[in-house]
């Protein structure tokens, strides 16, 4: 049999032979990857922060991975990778493997740097969505003695003041609180002045000081303050009303619907990780999110779970790239890296 396979003479051409053993090398090379991928994961995950330890980011990402990694039977390691607006981690899992031992736990910056920024060193399509962790909605604040206590009464007060409007402070050019201004602009006709800081937490402290007249800050950060009647709370600029103070109104039912945005966290992989993978892993992070181990642990700081499938993530992901960068054009933002 072997002599015949060799002789075209037995009815089979060497054209024949030769697609008949490739065919046989990549069933035998299907069949390797997908042993492979039964195994995943066989030794520990990584997931990069590209921010610094300690932050409402780093915060989530740790908290998840606990969860998720008693689920997978592998350590999940949390390496912090921060700068550049969150790029130089961004571009290290842009550029990594593809074989579902590194992940991003990336933020709004994953989407928005590529608008914002002048150069990335990293294509959108080089990242694929894995799945959304959680979100903290940003509350937009005052000093608890503005003369106001409705973000309506708010918006009043900036048209009250002229061309410049009220102060508002954020954490920089393309920032979240920024993003606030500009909805509040095209939301209400009321103009804004941007007060850049170089973090949320120097913008909460300049209201906390009475210093500048509001900010828009993570809902992680601002609740403390809010309790201890240190700031006052206008709205949550997200589609619901935060868990662990409902008391405080969305933007929505302020009658502002388009102020829409939030704080969020998200796992997305290198392009080219098997899918396989991806969907094990949104798998488990899903329960983990649902545990009331993890909801113990989120929601009384303000943090809301945000459980979704692989596709409601990438749906989440292309809507806010388009909505986000409309309004990023019409302001002509430019990061300041």
């Amino acid at each position: 049999m072997a002599q015949c396979l060799l002789d075209s003479r037995c009815g089979m051409s060497t054209m024949k032979i030769k697609l008949a053993v490739r065919t046989l090398l990549v069933m035998a090379a299907m069949a390797a990857a997908g042993l492979a991928h039964a195994q995943w994961p066989d030794r520990p995950v990584k997931w990069v922060v590209p921010f610094a330890p300690g932050g409402a980011n780093d915060l989530v990402a740790r908290a998840a991975a606990e969860a998720v990694q008693r689920r997978l039977g592998q350590p999940i390691i949390i390496d912090n990778r921060p700068g550049a607006g969150a790029m130089i981690g961004t571009d290290y899992v842009a550029k990594s493997k593809p074989d579902g031992y590194t992940f991003l736990a990336g933020a709004a910056g994953t989407i928005t740097n590529s608008f914002l920024a002048e150069k990335v060193p990293y294509a959108d399509s080089d990242l694929v969505p894995v799945g959304m962790i959680a979100v903290s909605p940003s509350v937009i604040v005052v000093h608890p003695s503005a003369p106001f206590n409705t973000l309506k009464e708010f918006i009043d007060y900036a048209k009250a003041q002229g061309k410049d409007g009220a102060n508002f402070a954020t954490a920089g050019t393309g920032s979240t609180p920024h993003f606030v201004i500009e909805m509040l602009k095209d939301a209400s006709g009321a103009n804004f002045t941007s007060i850049p800081f170089k973090s949320g937490q120097e913008s909460v402290t300049a209201v906390l000081g009475n210093q500048v007249t509001a900010t828009s800050e993570s809902s992680v950060v601002v609740l403390p303050h809010i309790k201890a009647g240190k700031l006052k709370a206008l709205a949550a600029t997200w589609q619901t009303r935060i868990s662990a103070y409902p008391s405080i109104p969305t933007t929505a039912e302020a009658g502002y619907k388009t102020v829409l945005i939030g704080h969020w966290a998200g796992l997305f992989a290198p392009k080219g990780t098997p899918q396989a993978i991806i969907d094990r892993i949104n798998t488990e992070l899903q329960a983990a999110l649902r545990s009331k181990e993890l909801q113990d642990r989120f929601i009384p700081t303000g943090i809301e779970p945000a459980p979704g499938s692989v596709a409601d993530f990438v749906t989440f992901i292309s809507a806010e790239r388009e909505r986000l960068g409309k309004i990023a054009r019409k302001a002509g933002m430019k990061a300041e890296h």
